[in-house]
C-alpha cells in the first residue's frame, strides 16, 4: 500500500464534497436519536476511570477544567462526532455518578481489545472489558432501561433512559483495534499477529451482526490510527538503522500492521453490507486521517508531531501525564505544556483536542469514508 497515493485519492474525494456538499451524497439528513459506542481509550469518555482510578490532572484541562475521564487535555473525537449530531456527550456506561443515558451510552473502556487478552490491568494496562464484554453490557443496559422506561409512571422518572423506540434508529460507532496491534508488538513476531488477525477481524464483525440482530441499523467503524507514528515509541529510537523509520520518523512495521489490521476490516465491512438487509455500514479511515495531520503538523498550526505535551520522556527514561517520579535523585513532575492547542499529541500515546478537532473535522463531512457521506446523512436511508 503507498500512502501517498491513498492520500491523492482521498484529496479528489474531499474536493468533489466541498465542491459538491452534502447534495451530492442524494441522502435525506438523518434524525439520529442516540449514539452507543464500543471503543478504547480513543474513545473512552470515563469507563477505565469510573471502573479503576480516576483520572487526575492535568487530563480535562482545555475543555473541561478538570479531569473528565478521558485520555486528553479536551475532548475526544466522539464527543466532536456527538457535537455535529447535535447530541450531548456520552456519559460511560460503568459511570453510575450525574449519568445520563438518554441519547446512548458509551461502553469503550482505556486499554480495551477486541480480542480477550489473557492479562492484567495492573500489569499491562489491559482492560477487562473487550468487546466481547461491552457487548454483553449493551444487551444488559438494552434489557434493563427498557423495563425501568415502560414501569416508569411519570416523564421525569424517564428523563435519564432511552427511549426503548431510539435503539433502532441510533448510530453505532466502533473506535477499537489499536491495543490488539499492541498487543501483537509486544507479544510475538508480525508474522504470528497475521496469523491471528482474521479472528480478531471475525470477533468484530459478530460484534455488528449481534447488535444487527438486536435491531441495529447504522453503523460507523473506525479503523485504527498509525501506531507506528506515536510519539512515545518514536522516542525510543535515538539512531535506527536504515528502514526502520519512514521520512515522517514512524515506524514502518507497526505501520504495517496496522495497516493490515485496517484492509482486513474494509474487506470485511464490504462484506457485511451484503449479508445485513437494511444495515448502513460506514466504514472511517482513521489512518488515513491522522496520517495525514502527522504528516504536515506546521502546515496545520502544529509543532513537530513527535513533541509531546504532557509527561517526561527522555533517554529512556518515562514519567507519565500528570504523575512524579525521580530521575537521577532528581523528582520529576510530568506536568502539560503552556499550550496544549499547538500538539498533536497529548501524552505520547492519546491525541490533544485540538488534533481530535482536526481529524473529527476531516472525517465527519465525509472525505475519509467509504461510502463518501457526512456522518448527518450515514444513516439507513
Amino acid at each position: 500500500m503507498e500512502v501517498g497515493r491513498v492520500f491523492i485519492a482521498w484529496s479528489i474525494a474531499f474536493l468533489l464534497l466541498s465542491v459538491s456538499g452534502e447534495e451530492m451524497t442524494g441522502l435525506s439528513h438523518c434524525d439520529i436519536p442516540a449514539i452507543y459506542n464500543f471503543g478504547d481509550s480513543n474513545s473512552d469518555t470515563g469507563g477505565i476511570s469510573a471502573a479503576f482510578y480516576p483520572a487526575g490532572q492535568p487530563s480535562g484541562e482545555t475543555f473541561f477544567h478538570e479531569p473528565a475521564g478521558r485520555g486528553s487535555d479536551g475532548r475526544l473525537i466522539i464527543d466532536f462526532i456527538a457535537k455535529r449530531l447535535r447530541l450531548p456527550y456520552l456519559s460511560a456506561y460503568l459511570d453510575s455518578i450525574g449519568a445520563s443515558f438518554r441519547h446512548g451510552a458509551n461502553f469503550a473502556t482505556g486499554g480495551s481489545t477486541i480480542r480477550q487478552l489473557n492479562e492484567s490491568f495492573f500489569l499491562t494496562g489491559a482492560s477487562p472489558f473487550s468487546l466481547d464484554i461491552q457487548i454483553v453490557q449493551f444487551d444488559q443496559f438494552k434489557t434493563h432501561t427498557g423495563k425501568l422506561y415502560n414501569k416508569a409512571k411519570k416523564n421525569s422518572h424517564r428523563r435519564n433512559l432511552p427511549r426503548p423506540q431510539d435503539f433502532s434508529d441510533a448510530l453505532y460507532t466502533f473506535d477499537i483495534g489499536q491495543n490488539d496491534i499492541a498487543a501483537g508488538i509486544r507479544k510475538s513476531s508480525s508474522e504470528n499477529f497475521r496469523a491471528v488477525l482474521p479472528d480478531i477481524i471475525d470477533q468484530l464483525a459478530s460484534a455488528v451482526k449481534h447488535l444487527h440482530e438486536q435491531g441495529a441499523r447504522n453503523f460507523w467503524i473506525h479503523n485504527t490510527g498509525p501506531i507506528g507514528c506515536l510519539p512515545v515509541t518514536q522516542r525510543n529510537y535515538h539512531h535506527p538503522m536504515p528502514g526502520i523509520l519512514d521520512e515522517h520518523g514512524c515506524l514502518i512495521a507497526q505501520n504495517d500492521m496496522a495497516i493490515e489490521f485496517n484492509r482486513q476490516l474494509k474487506r470485511r465491512v464490504t462484506k457485511l453490507r451484503t449479508q445485513l438487509p437494511g444495515a448502513a455500514l460506514t466504514y472511517v479511515d482513521i489512518f488515513a486521517a491522522k496520517y495525514k495531520l502527522i504528516s504536515n503538523p506546521k502546515e496545520q498550526g502544529f509543532v513537530d508531531a513527535r513533541s509531546i505535551c504532557c509527561g517526561y520522556h527522555e533517554d529512556s527514561n518515562h514519567v507519565w501525564c500528570g504523575h512524579r517520579d525521580k530521575i537521577n535523585g532528581t523528582e520529576i513532575y510530568a506536568g502539560s505544556c503552556e499550550d496544549p492547542s499547538k500538539y498533536i499529541s497529548w501524552d505520547g500515546v492519546h491525541y490533544t483536542e485540538a488534533a481530535n478537532h482536526w481529524i473529527a473535522n476531516h472525517i465527519l463531512n465525509g472525505s475519509f469514508t467509504d461510502p463518501p457521506v457526512p456522518i448527518t446523512h450515514a444513516c439507513l436511508s
